[in-house]
């Protein structure tokens, strides 16, 4: 799973590399709008970005049915491990009352995922008919469509900062939004840091996630703490960088009285997520820990049981690749109808 899911990545930095220009007018454009978070050695933000207190956001309404609709997803799990016992969200909160069906891509790439392989009415088309599949799948679990868009690509390269990433310009993120709309989708803006940091990234894309339908997606694989360029290892995340992440979105969600957010965490190996007992819950955001390896059925099931079952935070994902989940044998792609018999059920269902 490991070098499958990096080759895949390494195939698609020559398809972004033409992109390279619009790191410069993303930043530009951009510099009055947002400041970068500063963080000192123990991962604390600065004073230069500290934020006052922000009021709670409204509680939610029908925790009887959000009970229900949990017990619904654990699936008969009978281990303990599932469900996870947090507090209940804050109004708004999508899971686990709908499960959410999303495409991924980037605009400038075909090979990155669904979301910039195909034309958008042809894209958007193919969507709907997977949110039917899985309706039919599982009446009991409404659906909510949503595209993922990769708004910060890993890069082969340095570039001019020398962060081996790249930023979407925001005319990009624009023009996902507007396809969102046409389907009734929420959109996540996914993150691969390269040698960067969250601290540096998400702020910048502060504007879009104070939106109620804007969610986030962040990725262990592209964040080179050592130092190494994107691809070379399979990079990782710690508890204390998932806690930055899901913290910055609840004070937005507090400040700006939104529903409650998705963190969407990709994982497809046990070093990618270290010390997640300490990774913290919170009402204001719902965690995902999402697999994201690719492969034959069973391997991608092992993957799910190894790193996502055995290590609970919140909710759990899967992820569909429509060309890589054939290349080993048997190839075939997994169905919703086998899915939804997954303990737990995985409520975010990703497809590249």
């Amino acid at each position: 799973m490991k070098s499958n899911s990096l080759l895949t990545s390494l195939l698609a930095f020559p398809l972004v590399f033409s992109a390279i220009a619009c790191d410069t007018v993303y930043s530009k454009a951009n510099a009055s709008e947002s400041k970068l978070a500063l963080a000192d050695s123990s991962g604390k933000t600065g004073e230069v970005n500290a934020r006052p207190a922000a009021p709670a956001a409204a509680p939610l309404a029908d925790s009887v049915g959000f009970d229900e609709k949990l017990s619904h997803i654990t699936n008969g799990d009978t281990t303990g491990l599932w469900p996870v016992k947090t507090d209940y969200p804050v109004a708004g909160a999508i899971l686990p009352f709908k499960r959410i069906i999303a495409y991924y891509g980037n605009l400038y790439s075909t090979r990155m995922g669904i979301l910039g392989e195909l034309p958008p009415t042809q894209m958007l088309d193919k969507l709907k008919e997977e949110v039917k599949r899985w309706e039919a799948a599982d009446p009991n679990l409404p659906v909510q469509p949503a595209l993922h868009y990769i708004a910060v690509t890993a890069q082969g390269s340095p570039g001019k900062g020398g962060k081996y990433r790249l930023r979407m310009p925001f005319h990009q993120i624009d023009s996902v939004l507007n396809m969102a709309k046409q389907v009734d989708a929420i959109v996540f803006l996914d993150i691969q840091v390269g040698l960067s940091t969250l601290q540096e990234e998400i702020p910048q894309l502060e504007k879009y996630l104070a939106m109620p339908n804007v969610h986030l997606g962040i990725d262990p694989e592209f964040s080179m703490k050592g130092g190494q360029a994107p691809g070379k290892v399979i990079g990782t995340f710690d508890a204390a960088d998932i806690n930055y992440a899901s913290e910055y979105l609840a004070d937005l969600v507090k400040k700006n009285n939104l529903p409650a957010k998705v963190l969407v965490v990709h994982r497809f190996t046990r070093p990618m997520v270290t010390n997640y007992k300490q990774i913290k819950t919170r009402p204001e955001v719902q965690i995902v820990m999402h697999m994201d390896g690719w492969g034959a059925p069973a391997r991608k099931m092992n993957t799910y049981r190894q790193f996502i079952y055995k290590e609970p935070i919140e909710f759990t994902g899967f992820k569909i690749f429509y060309k890589n989940d054939l290349k080993e044998t048997p190839s075939r792609l997994l169905t919703p109808e086998e899915l939804v018999k997954v303990k737990p059920m995985p409520v975010y269902i990703q497809y590249q």
